[in-house]
């Protein structure tokens, strides 16, 4: 059995409401100087927790600015603007890419290490700014882990930040601040939450201890994100993916993603195809690829989505069939053909993807940059 670590809040809330309550969260904290990251479409949502902050005396700076997958110039204009201001107390609410600069905020304000000399696996020595991330989406898990990811544009890469110190003092998961998400984009995070779990549970360094959550992680979004999507209202279902969603949060830092991740990375940097959608089409071509190898942990996973087959090989090709057709329920695209992507980019995004080590060793079976190359080809 490896030796697994388990990263998690300091605090976790978890519940329809709950962020209406979060000023007194914040008051513990014993926080002056409050930065808020969020975009303009939660300004009314927020609205009264930030009238109890101005209310209370402390004093508070707000940052838009997030409107994408954050580019290292993104952060380090957001980072100006905090060192400025010199908060006690950074507050991420939003998607993945917001809560991401939040984390690396709180991380690097006031601290000499800069963003570009910590992208990795523990290069981060210290951080002295408390964080809350709330998160607006179910997908990212980015509340839970330690990972943040940028876009370097020097290198037209997409890099990751795997720190403990990344992890916030508070999270706080209030399915009904995902109410607003639209169909689409409840899709595509629903299917990159499912990602973060089956590929922790597929993986090199599969844990036990890391698979109780991935295998609840996937049962909760399989069996409520079809109603989520159709039902955007429906709390019950909202709350059951944004609960998977945290399962898959929790299985990053320890096992973290495979080769669905490292493919899905050129997507967004050649393209800027949003990443839930990006893991979403990849999807079955990396579960075919590995199937070879996995068959076993992937018939699991079928039966605990409801497969009816004991033969490990026919309930794993059941299983991929599964995916497909649910993705199609969904309306995720068929392929990426279906969202133009160029057939004559496959090889240059293949090249990119093999650099992406720290996930791709990950993977179970290994990914060459022919194997890069046909994988792709396979999901066009």
């Amino acid at each position: 059995m490896n030796q697994v670590k388990i990263y998690s809040p300091k605090e976790l809330i978890f519940g329809v409401g709950s962020f209406e309550n979060i000023f007194r969260d914040i008051q513990k904290l014993g926080t002056t100087r409050c930065f808020i990251l969020t975009i303009k479409e939660l300004r009314s949502t927020i609205e009264p927790v930030m009238a109890e902050i101005k209310e209370a005396g402390i004093q508070l700076y707000e940052d838009l600015s997030i409107r994408q997958e954050p580019t290292v110039t993104d952060f380090n204009r957001v980072l100006e603007s905090a060192e400025e201001f010199k908060p006690d107390l950074v507050i991420g609410i939003g998607g993945g890419s917001v809560l991401d600069v939040a984390k690396l905020i709180a991380a690097l304000v006031g601290n000499e290490q800069k963003v570009v000399d910590i992208f990795g696996t523990n290069l981060l020595k210290s951080r002295s700014v408390k964080l809350i991330c709330v998160p607006t989406t179910s997908g990212t898990g980015s509340e839970m882990s330690p990972n943040a990811i940028l876009l370097d544009e020097k290198e037209n890469l997409k890099k990751g930040i795997i720190n403990p110190y990344l992890v916030p003092d508070l999270t706080c998961i209030d399915p009904k601040l995902t109410l607003s998400v639209p169909p689409k984009v409840t899709a595509a995070t629903g299917i990159d939450a499912f990602t973060h779990c089956l590929e922790s549970y597929v993986n090199k360094f599969s844990h036990p201890l890391v698979d109780t959550f991935a295998v609840d992680g996937m049962k909760f979004i399989y069996e409520n994100l079809k109603t989520a999507v159709d039902d955007g209202e429906n709390i019950a279902a909202r709350s059951a993916v944004a609960l998977g969603s945290m399962y898959g949060g929790m299985c990053l830092g320890p096992v973290n993603t495979t080769a669905i991740h490292a493919l899905s990375y050129p997507l967004g940097s050649e393209f800027h195809i949003a990443h839930g959608l990006s893991n979403a089409l990849l999807l079955p071509a990396v579960v075919e690829f590995n199937n070879q190898v996995s068959f076993v942990r992937y018939a699991n996973v079928a039966r605990a989505l409801g497969i009816n087959e004991q033969d490990d090989k026919k309930a794993s090709l059941k299983f991929i069939e599964m995916i497909k057709t649910w993705m199609a329920e969904l309306g995720i695209p068929s392929g990426l053909s279906a969202i133009n992507i160029p057939k004559e980019a496959i090889p240059e995004m293949a090249k990119a993807a093999i650099t992406v080590q720290r996930l791709l060793k990950n993977n179970p079976r290994e990914v060459h940059l022919e194997d890069a190359i046909n994988i792709y080809e396979n999901a066009y």
